[in-house]
């Protein structure tokens, strides 16, 4: 059996788009999401996670352990059954179970936690009241993943095309060509900054460090699997790991986080690739007891 993870972490992802659209906003058109007041783009953790989500399902198939709770076409109150089918209870019995056997809401969520990485990761509401009223509880999952922002201010651009597919039969008598529009972004290096918290691990989800291992892996190919010719050319080009010697973390997350700066290298002309900027890892910042590991 995979050991539960003994140490803390802290994280930085930085991954670019060329040409794409990475994160529409749908109170605005779908155009890509930014702060208003500084121009900086901006990508949600839940578009994020979604990528991670989507990279262990395609490589690990529904296997046992590393199924996946919120994904697309499967409501959530038929997996929160499957924990109620397993204590042999229904809607209507879990509450006598619970009189006689007082773990049982541990017992179903340590049955989520077992067998959906997500949950195990990222935590879950898991509580449904749709015809039947089905309670898994709530876990605080220890990876935890804030808004990516751009490093520099984006100019997000309209771009109208046109298409020769016709939507009517009406509008082919009329017109041999139909107009549409699009979003883009030329070019965006976006940061990202994550936590792991070994101390949840242990006491609620049970996250292993093969399941840590398939985190790092599933973040720098979460767009590998995920191209489309609205997002344009989207890739991670780092993964910056600061690990802790202990449980409880051996300096706070704002320093390493400092320690990750990004330079334009010629501030006169607009970054059109990751090559314009200089990313330094600042050790002399980086205090005893943290190791920083760079992947790419």
């Amino acid at each position: 059996m995979a050991e539960v993870i003994k140490n803390r972490y802290e994280f930085v992802i930085l991954f670019d788009v060329e040409n794409g659209n990475p994160n529409g906003d749908p109170d605005a058109g779908n155009m890509p999401r930014f702060d208003p007041e500084t121009g900086v783009g901006l990508v949600t953790d839940v578009c994020l996670k979604r990528k991670i989500r989507n990279y262990v399902e395609t490589v690990k198939e529904d296997q046992m352990g590393y199924r996946i709770y919120i994904k697309d076409g499967v409501p959530l109150n038929r997996s929160d059954a499957e924990a109620y089918r397993e204590l042999e209870v229904d809607d209507k019995t879990i509450k006598d179970k619970k009189k006689k056997d007082p773990d049982v809401d541990r017992k179903i969520r340590d049955f989520m936690c077992s067998n959906f990485y997500d949950i195990r990761t990222f935590g879950a509401v898991m509580t449904t009241f749709v015809k039947a009223a089905l309670n898994c509880g709530q876990v605080r999952g220890p990876v935890q993943l804030g808004f990516a922002r751009s490093v520099e201010p984006v100019m997000p651009q309209e771009v109208t095309i046109t298409r020769v597919a016709i939507t009517t039969e009406a509008d082919a008598e009329k017109k041999g060509t139909e107009m549409g529009r699009k979003y883009i972004i030329p070019y965006g290096l976006y940061r990202a900054e994550g936590y792991v918290s070994a101390n949840l691990a242990r006491k609620v989800t049970g996250f292993t460090e093969e399941d840590l291992e398939l985190l790092w892996t599933a973040i720098l190919n979460m767009f590998e699997h995920d191209h489309s010719a609205a997002r344009g050319k989207m890739s991670v080009r780092e993964l910056i790991i600061f690990r802790h010697d202990s449980e409880m973390g051996n300096a706070p997350a704002y320093k390493l986080f400092d320690a990750v700066t990004i330079e334009r290298k010629n501030p006169d002309m607009p970054a059109r690739r990751y090559s314009d900027y200089e990313v330094t890892v600042r050790q002399e910042q980086i205090p005893d007891g943290v190791t920083c590991i760079r992947r790419s």
